[in-house]
C-alpha cells in the first residue's frame, strides 16, 4: 500500500472544479470540519475511511494534506478513483461555509 501512486491537485485547481459539483470528501475529524469546509463537501473523519464507499471519484481534503493523503491511498486500495488535495484547508482560498476559515 505505500508505493500506491495517488494523483493530487491544488487547491486552486478543485476551486476551479466546484461548478462540476465533485464529490469532496474531509477526513477531518468532525469539530475541524464544523469549524469551516468547502460547501457541498462530506465529512467522513479518517478513522472511518474503509468503510465509506464512495459513488465515483472524490477528492480528498483534509487540514494539511497529510491525513487525505492517507485516505486517498486506503480509496485507492480498496478500488476507489481518488485524488489527493495538497495543502488542504490551510491552503483553501475558495468558499468556505461555516467556522473560521
Amino acid at each position: 500500500m505505500f508505493f500506491i501512486r495517488i494523483p493530487s491537485i491544488s487547491t486552486k485547481e478543485l476551486e476551479g472544479k466546484l461548478k462540476d459539483k465533485p464529490l469532496i470528501i474531509d477526513v477531518r475529524s468532525s469539530a475541524e470540519f464544523k469549524g469551516g469546509h468547502i460547501p457541498g463537501a462530506k465529512n467522513v473523519p479518517l478513522q472511518k475511511i474503509e468503510q465509506f464507499e464512495p459513488k465515483g471519484s472524490c477528492y480528498v481534503i483534509c487540514a494539511s494534506g497529510m491525513r487525505s493523503k492517507r485516505a486517498a491511498k486506503l480509496l485507492k486500495a480498496n478500488g476507489y478513483e481518488a485524488t489527493n488535495v495538497t495543502g488542504g484547508m490551510s491552503r483553501w482560498q475558495g468558499p468556505v461555509k461555516g467556522g473560521n476559515y
